[in-house]
This record gives C-alpha cells, structure tokens and sequence, in this order.
C-alpha cells in the first residue's frame, strides 16, 4: 500500500471533496485524522465527523481519528495538531480542504460572510500550514495540498463575487509562497482544482441546487487526482496548480465519463478556469 503508516490530516473532512480524499487514502493504507465543525445530524449536510471517521475507517488497516475542530481559531488549530501527532505519531500531509463560499456581489455581501470566508480560507489555510511545518519538516515525503485555483487575473472572476475570490486566490498565493520557502526542507505545496464542478453540499445548498448538480462531477475524480500528485516525490513536485482532469490524464485515465453524476448532462465548468 503506497501510503502504508502515512499520517495524513485532512481539514473539512467530514462530507465531500474533503472526504473523498480520505477514503481513497485510507485505501492505501494511510491513517487519517478528519477535521469538521459537523459533530451532530443536520438535514441539510451529509453525515458528522464521527459518521466520516466511520466510513473511513471501513476502508482500510489504518487508524482514523476524527477532530471536531474551527480553524478560525488558533486553540482549536493548536488542539488539532497535537492531538494529530500524540495519537498518530506525526504527520506526513496537510491537506487544506475546508473553504466556505458566498458568490454574493459586494453591495450585497455582509460582513460577518466576508469576514466567514476570509477566516476560513486564508487565515485558516496559513495557520493551519504554519502550525504542521515543524512536523512535516521530520516526514520523508512530506506534503500540503490546497484545494484552491489557478490564480486568473481576469476581471470577470473578480466583477461578479469579488469577496470569494480574493479569499481562493488567498489560498492559491499560500501556495506560491509556502512552495519557494520550504524547498529547502524538501516540502511540497501544491494546489488542485476540479476542472467541472463537483457534486458537494456547497452547490447543492448555496449555488445551483440540483440543476447543477446534475451537470457536476462526484467527488471522487478530485480525490483519484489527489492520491497521485501525493504520492509524487516531494522534492520534486512543489508550487503547481494542477487541474483534476488533467492529472489523470496524466496517468492514462481518459474516460472521465464514470465520475459525472449525469452523463446525459452537458457538465459546468468550474469557477476561474
């Protein structure tokens, strides 16, 4: 199993993308601590941390430690990197997977949801990396992964929802920086992308509800894409944008057809591409 004894913590674990990726690892043997907010039932969203953490640890040997966790606070990041490490033994990947999105126009956007998503997004994401660089510094391959975008200078990803944006391409530039300061120490830091949107709560509750969920991806293509840039040499591997489709691509995959929700739907690109 290629990420046999790898430890792997994973922020916004308990539904979607963030899950997915945990299964597919799992797969492979690694073990994974799941960060979420969701520790009780919702109607509107999948399962909690604790259900997660149960399918997760159906699918392979590894351990599986879930962490209800808020990474707006530094308490509650601290509590989540010890508690990684005094249970798991360490960590080898850092994938900053939790984001919160609101495509409203800045007239509209309250404060408390700018204030939400750049919380989230950037201050979440850099604390996060900073608090596990000292750990990752002792891993063997070592790895963070940002679920953030190419960085378009376009205007039309800035016109229409301006907040959200500035708070991705906050992720993305994380990336940019994180990769040239910690080359020397052999870390990777990359970025990934679905090429399509992805079938998550996100777009079913806040975005498009079923219209565009049926013209979306599941998860899984975003978390198939994930396994292979981690398992790529982390000294040789660091500040790429990689596109999901393009990833496996890479590998040979060129069916995407298995991981549209609705292959008779024209699919939705994704934002910023």
């Amino acid at each position: 199993m290629i990420f046999e004894n790898k430890n792997i913590l994973i922020t916004g674990g308990s539904r979607g993308i963030g899950k997915e990726i945990a299964l597919r690892l799992a797969k492979e043997g690694a073990h994974i601590a799941i960060v979420g907010k969701t520790t009780e039932p919702n109607p509107k969203l999948d399962g909690t941390i604790y259900t997660a953490a149960e399918e997760i640890a159906r699918c392979g040997p590894g351990k599986v430690l879930p962490l209800p966790g808020d990474i707006r606070f530094e308490d509650s990041i601290r509590h989540i990197v010890d508690t990684t490490v005094a249970t798991l033994g360490g960590i080898d990947i850092l994938v900053n997977n939790a984001s919160a999105i609101n495509l409203s126009p800045t007239e509209q956007l309250e404060a408390k949801r700018f204030d939400l998503m750049h919380s989230i997004n950037i201050r979440g994401t850099f604390l996060m990396s900073q608090a596990c660089i000292p750990h990752l510094k002792k891993a063997a391959n070592p790895h963070i992964l940002n679920l953030s975008p190419p960085i378009n200078l376009d205007p039309r990803w800035f016109g229409p929802h301006l907040a959200y944006t500035m708070s991705k391409y906050g992720m993305s530039m994380i990336v940019l920086g994180l990769s040239e300061e910690l080359r020397q120490y052999r870390i990777a830091v990359n970025a990934l992308w679905p090429r399509t949107t992805i079938a998550t709560a996100a777009v079913k509750n806040l975005l498009g509800g079923d219209f565009l969920m049926q013209r979306s991806r599941t998860p899984e293509i975003v978390a198939d894409a994930a396994f292979h840039i981690l398992r790529k040499p982390s000294f040789e591997n660091t500040g790429n944008f990689y596109i999901d489709e393009e990833v496996l691509g890479q590998e040979g995959v060129t069916d995407f057809t298995g991981y549209a929700v609705n292959p008779a739907q024209k699919l939705m690109t994704d934002l910023f591409l």
